[in-house]
């Protein structure tokens, strides 16, 4: 696409999609050129900068599967339920590996997981709380499934839904095969993401206190190679990512040293290599951070 018509596009989409300020133009086209250059990838992109109120969507209401960000409405959930007094993060739950598919009903088990630690502990009892850090922090899956189990899907979907993020769309726990092959499988847009994290970062999701305490669990994160991996030294990123194959993203409240903090969804399809898409992600949240907080270089 000639860059003119390629530019054009961008504003279009701007207009539709989001507040538009002088700068944003010139940084989707930025954005949709880098893109280019990875031919099979599929991008979706939504900005939120909280210190000016300004939005960026590209693609953000495309669906993707999830893959592990749908663990932040699990988090916010389960926090939601502690702030009314109707859960203890201190509640211990059994560990154990054998879940029931939405399906049938049948029994299966995670086999696929980041968290090796935890089936260690087979057969004991974490504490809500425990389990939170691990799903967030090392992405576990077994944490995961238990406390979807204990929550309930449904319960999570409709906190999501009160939170203004239809697009994310939380059905089954992790590894429900049968599901999956049915096409039952929890997905997300770009803007239901951006928009829950948004409200974590400004307070509104559960409590500002509630808030502050998720957001210092996503600040552990593991997983820096994607977008924290594009930003200059010393910038604070909580963030959740999450892949399968050909899927990889990552969603993210960034921290810069200088300026206020800011939101940036990137999610991408379509790539076979994991460390292509993660440098991909990774040079895209340079351009976002060098448009957006200048002053940082």
């Amino acid at each position: 696409m000639p860059r003119i018509m390629r530019t054009l596009s961008c504003i279009l989409m701007l207009l539709t999609t989001g507040r538009v300020t002088a700068a944003q133009p010139a940084l989707a086209d930025a954005l949709e050129a880098m893109i280019q250059a990875v031919p099979e990838a599929e991008v979706a992109i939504a900005i939120r900068d909280l210190a000016t109120g300004t939005e960026l969507n590209l693609r953000a209401d495309q669906v993707f599967h999830a893959a592990s960000t749908m663990k932040v409405p699990v988090m916010i959930e389960s926090f939601r339920r502690a702030n009314e007094g109707t859960l203890s993060l201190d509640h211990r739950l059994m560990v154990q590996n054998a879940f029931r598919s939405i399906v049938d009903g049948s029994l299966y088990s995670i086999g696929d997981d980041s968290d090796d630690a935890i089936y260690e502990r087979l057969g004991e009892k974490m504490t809500v709380q425990e389990l939170i850090y691990q799903m967030m922090t090392v992405s576990s899956n077994l944490a995961t499934n238990l406390l979807i189990d204990f929550l309930s899907a449904d319960s999570i979907q409709r906190t999501t839904d009160r939170l203004g993020a239809e697009g994310m769309r939380v059905l089954r726990g992790v590894e429900d095969l049968k599901a999956f092959d049915k096409g039952l499988s929890n997905r997300t847009t770009a803007r239901a993401l951006a928009d829950l994290l948004a409200r974590l970062a400004s307070g509104t999701a559960v409590s500002s206190q509630a808030d502050s305490a998720m957001v210092s669990v996503m600040l552990h994160s593991r997983f820096d190679e994607m977008v924290p991996a594009g930003l200059p030294p010393g910038t604070r990123v909580a963030n959740k990512t999450g892949w399968i194959t050909r899927i990889h993203h990552d969603a993210s409240i960034v921290y810069p040293v200088q300026g206020g903090p800011y939101v940036l969804v990137i999610l991408t399809r379509g790539v076979e290599d994991h460390g292509t898409s993660a440098a991909l992600g990774a040079r895209l949240a340079g351009i976002v951070h060098r448009h957006l907080r200048p002053e940082d270089y």
